[in-house]
């Protein structure tokens, strides 16, 4: 069945006309002179046709990026508006998810890095508490790299915790086990690396035992996520054992914790997914997942191709994260 509002009329609600993000909703998270400088570089852009932009990790640009960064981040910001409006009006009030490229978890608040332009995800934060007063904002990342941009920009602040799983020793070679935060941030961020192999049956136990009581305990009046599907066990870039199922198993809980912990405001932001089928399918069923409807996994998804996950590796891990972060 298609998942668009012409074929679902209202229980899909597709955001239009929506505006771009201005500079001062960049600059909230990223320098005004990485912000103007970038601006600037599309006349370059616009006569080579491509050009690497200065940055800590190989992005490029075109003569449309800074005006498509703009955009990407415009949406998020418009989906928050929205999550935040259909909370106070409708009893079982819908989630967001902005499809939106360029993906933004890696850009740090200097400079772009890894495909990424803008932090999406660390500017609607910073707008939902500067617009509506949600003052605690709960962000979790699950793509299989780290999200060191979301990272960096929020690692002394008390009020928005920071929850990344990641595959060990993935790009960008952040987010190690021991990084917490820092100052009044101290234990406000919590980087769970897992090892090569990793799939649905630990994501599960990493989502019971680390995700919910580390959000319990926050008490979010918003949950954002960083949602790459590049731990699909398709994904090209990486070595973890995701499949379809998994990504609608953590939409489907995700959707459940909102519900319960802040009046479902919740939006997701596409980051990476380098196999287009495993892509596609994984946030189709991710959609499936937010409308209640079941799974289609089983119809994408082939058992065979996975291998035994490194069990004891994996509650190693986790067991580790929940002693240095009391759960």
């Amino acid at each position: 069945m298609e998942l668009t509002s012409e074929f679902r009329g209202s229980e899909i609600i597709e955001l239009k006309n929506f505006s771009p993000a201005s500079v001062d909703d960049i600059a909230s998270v990223h320098a005004r002179a990485y912000v103007s400088g970038l601006e600037k570089a599309m006349d370059r852009a616009s006569q080579q046709g491509i050009i690497l932009i200065e940055g800590s990790g190989p992005t490029y640009a075109t003569a449309t990026t800074f005006q498509e960064s703009l955009a990407a981040a415009g949406a998020g910001i418009a989906l928050v508006d929205s999550v935040v409006a259909a909370s106070k009006n409708r009893p079982d009030p819908p989630l967001g998810f902005a499809l939106i490229r360029p993906p933004g978890h890696h850009a740090i608040p200097k400079g772009p890095m890894g495909f990424c332009v803008f932090g999406n995800v660390a500017i609607a934060a910073r707008y939902a508490q500067r617009a509506h007063g949600l003052k605690r904002v709960f962000i979790i990342d699950f793509d299989v790299h780290h999200g060191n941009g979301t990272n960096d920009a929020f690692y002394d602040d008390p009020d928005i915790f920071f929850l990344s799983t990641h595959q060990d020793g993935s790009y960008p070679g952040t987010g190690k086990i021991d990084e917490v935060g820092r100052g009044d941030g101290e234990g406000s961020t919590l980087n769970l690396p897992l090892p090569g192999g990793s799939g649905d049956t630990a994501m599960r136990t990493v989502f019971h035992e680390v995700i919910v009581p580390c959000a319990q305990r926050f008490k979010p009046d918003l949950i954002l996520v960083s949602a790459g599907y590049d731990a699909h066990v398709l994904d090209p870039l990486a070595s973890l054992q995701f499949t379809t199922g998994t990504y609608y198993m953590l939409a489907a809980n995700i959707k459940q914790l909102a519900k319960d912990l802040c009046g479902s405001r919740c939006v997701f932001f596409l980051e990476g997914g380098y196999n287009l089928n495993s892509l596609s399918y994984s946030v189709a069923d991710s959609f499936r997942a937010f409308l209640g409807e079941p799974s289609k996994a089983s119809e994408f998804d082939n058992p065979a191709i996975l291998y035994e996950e490194p069990s004891a590796k994996v509650k190693q891990a986790i067991e580790r994260v929940k002693h240095i972060h009391s759960l």
